[in-house]
């Protein structure tokens, strides 16, 4: 049971981390100032999970929870790069960011649904991440 906990809490950080990577290399191409302030207020959202695992992983472990590897940051800069050297579009931008939002939820929900029997602590902040990112979509979805 420890372990699916540290399991779920290991997922959520490095989809929080993986989120504030992607913000941080979109929002430099960002023109438009609402959408900045979304992806300001975006970013601010993932860093918030990502102190409350930080604070709820010490209850299960020492160690500190893992976060996307050097390798999966390159690669994400390196995609988004590659995907907006002819069309750096808000609209662009916005798709970008909801595919990969997409990807969190739908681990998000499966986590949920394969560890019924998680800690309820672990999978309140597991709920809160998925609804966050759920939300995030609808916002995204007004700058396509």
């Amino acid at each position: 049971m420890e372990n699916q906990n540290l399991n779920i809490l290991d997922e959520i950080n490095k989809g929080a981390t993986m989120g504030m990577d992607a913000i941080s290399y979109i929002s430099p191409k960002v023109k438009d100032s609402n959408f900045k302030n979304v992806l300001n207020t975006e970013y601010s959202k993932y860093e918030n999970i990502s102190n409350k695992v930080n604070k709820l992983y010490d209850n299960y472990s020492r160690k500190a929870p893992h976060e996307t590897n050097a390798m999966n940051k390159a690669m994400t800069w390196y995609g988004i790069q590659m995907k907006t050297i002819t069309d750096d579009s808000t609209s662009k931008l916005s798709e970008l960011l909801m595919q990969g939002t997409n990807m969190g939820i739908i681990e998000g929900r499966r986590l949920l649904n394969e560890n019924e029997h998680a800690a309820p602590d672990v999978k309140g902040i597991l709920n809160e991440f998925v609804v966050m990112q759920e939300d995030s979509i609808e916002t995204l979805k007004k700058y396509l």
